[in-house]
């Protein structure tokens, strides 16, 4: 749904995103750092801090999503070639999707060696009512990382499209996501 705010999207949105992009990547590289821990006890405690995460990058993605939903996005910029729409099209609904089932896989998983996701003592999510399966929660987590990788490999597209557009088409398309800048309609 495009809206008639202008070239840029709003400072929700624009605040949203960044958190959500920092949240992913400070996310992937604790997941990656728990899996090198020295001990079960200190690949516990690092993995507690990356469900912990999983679970509020979830809740704001949830609102990005009925944010845009509720305000629109701006136009896409007249510029850009079918493809190219398309490919921006695709990557964001992909994102969108790793975005809400990865968090509800982890739930899922740690649900199936029945344990809830601590949030740092805030507040905890119980296990979902599933059958023990120590086995199963192995191959929903196996699943999980590369459901990762794949959000990896989207982020760099996603960088290289902006970069290309801001630099090379000079579009000021990454100024859509920035509260400075200008970017053509």
């Amino acid at each position: 749904m495009a809206s008639t705010q202008g070239t840029k999207y709003s400072p929700v949105a624009m605040g949203l995103h960044w958190l959500i992009a920092i949240g992913v990547i400070a996310n992937w590289r604790i997941a990656e750092a728990g899996e090198h821990a020295a001990t079960q006890a200190d690949k516990s405690a690092i993995m507690g801090n990356h469900f912990a995460i999983g679970v509020l990058l979830f809740a704001a993605v949830v609102l990005r999503f009925a944010w845009r939903l509720a305000k629109g996005t701006p136009a896409p910029q007249s510029g850009h070639a079918g493809w190219e729409r398309m490919l921006a099209k695709a990557v964001h609904y992909i994102f969108y999707a790793l975005l809400l089932i990865m968090p509800l896989a982890g739930w899922f998983a740690m649900s199936k060696y029945g344990a809830p996701i601590d949030v740092w003592g805030l507040f905890a999510l119980p296990p979902l009512p599933v059958a023990a399966d120590p086995e199963g929660a192995k191959a929903i987590f196996e699943q999980h990382a590369t459901a990762g990788k794949i959000m990896l490999i989207l982020i760099v597209v996603h960088v290289l499209g902006t970069l290309k557009h801001t630099v090379l088409d000079k579009d000021g398309n990454l100024f859509r996501m920035l509260p400075f800048g200008t970017a053509k309609p």
